[in-house]
């Protein structure tokens, strides 16, 4: 178990992020058109696993908007923003927005990868959704970089995550 904070007070996480050097633990998650989607449908690709509690707040939508622009013109990368929203959420704001550059992921048939990775906050107003979390995966799906945002109302660092691609 993690702990990290909202607005200064401490809550607690599932657990802890995988370690890097390992194999990612699968997944099967929605994409914007309701099909299943898996880690291993992106093989090949390097993946970066933008995590957040909802894109309809102003944090977790300015991830997506920083990871459309910086990391999506990464060579042979696949930026995937996930979340608890609905798929109808997520397709709104990247419609709204003009969103193409990454991938938007919906837990909602999906619930397990919350825990599997520890990510799922336990404890506060927020309990039952992700803390906002960046693992960068190598094309094998090996974790090269992880970060657990201590404040969940901060931006992850975009720099690191980037900086694992090469």
């Amino acid at each position: 178990m993690a702990t990290i904070t909202l607005h200064g007070t401490p809550v607690t996480t599932s657990g802890e992020l995988p370690a890097v050097g390992i194999e990612a633990p699968g997944f099967r998650l929605v994409d914007l058109q309701l099909k299943e989607k898996t880690l291993h449908d992106y093989a090949g690709k390097r993946k970066v696993l933008n995590i957040f509690p909802s894109v309809d707040t102003p944090t977790c939508a300015m991830s997506v908007r920083q990871f459309n622009a910086k990391a999506a013109s990464a060579k042979d990368t696949v930026v995937l923003c996930i979340s608890f929203d609905l798929p109808f959420a997520q397709k709104r704001f990247c419609g709204a927005e003009g969103i193409t550059n990454v991938e938007m992921l919906s837990l909602m048939r999906g619930r397990n990868f919350a825990k599997d990775y520890g990510l799922l906050i336990e404890t506060g107003p927020l309990a039952g959704v992700t803390a906002r979390v960046v693992i960068v995966l190598d094309s094998d799906n090996k974790i090269l970089h992880t970060e657990l945002v201590k404040e969940i109302g901060d931006e992850p660092d975009y720099a690191a995550a980037l900086k694992a691609l090469t």
